[in-house]
């Protein structure tokens, strides 16, 4: 069979592309650990609010001095539906959903999740001070385009951290995630 010259330029430039590419990402995968995020924390959407790492919503400081928000999603809502955070600190969210797959987007950052019944999600990342919304990106029923948050990210000395009353119970604290 005769293939024209100018097909096998493009098969072979083609061919370059996808190597590259593939070598890109094994070497990401393989030399340097990148993964893709995976549900390796499972929770029964049931007893979501019995359980101890969800039994209280919102902001946390465990033992080490690192902040954490803990967040669940239910038709049509977020609970709690506003937090407060220090500007410019890493934040680990843990998020689950007991209903209905959920989008959790912190609007104009790069705070992004999918909220699956059944598992927790975790993601970590800092915020500038200023206020952002936070949206449900993901269609969950009828009543979606209410499903909204806000996000408040003060500065350091500005923040007050949680009471200790205020502390998830023991073995709520996210440390061990």
């Amino acid at each position: 069979m005769k293939t024209d010259l100018y097909e096998r330029i493009w098969i072979w430039g083609v061919g370059v592309i996808l190597a590259l590419f593939f070598g890109t990402l094994a070497n990401a995968s393989i030399r340097h650990g990148f993964h893709p995020p995976s549900h390796v924390e499972t929770i029964d959407p049931r007893t979501v609010f019995q359980s101890a790492a969800f039994r209280r919503q919102g902001v946390s400081v465990d033992p080490a001095g690192r902040v954490h928000v803990t967040v669940v999603g239910l038709m049509f809502t977020w609970m709690p539906g506003e937090l407060v955070v220090p500007a410019e600190t890493p934040i680990t969210f843990h998020l689950t959903s007991v209903d209905v797959v959920h989008g959790f987007e912190i609007v104009r950052t790069n705070g992004q999740s999918m909220l699956v019944p059944g598992y927790v999600s975790q993601f970590t990342t800092s915020f500038a001070p200023g206020e952002y919304l936070i949206a449900c990106n993901e269609y969950c029923g009828i009543g979606h385009h209410t499903m909204s948050g806000k996000l408040r990210a003060v500065p350091k000395a500005e923040w007050k951290a949680p009471d200790v009353a205020a502390q998830p119970a023991e073995g709520g604290d996210h440390a061990a995630h």
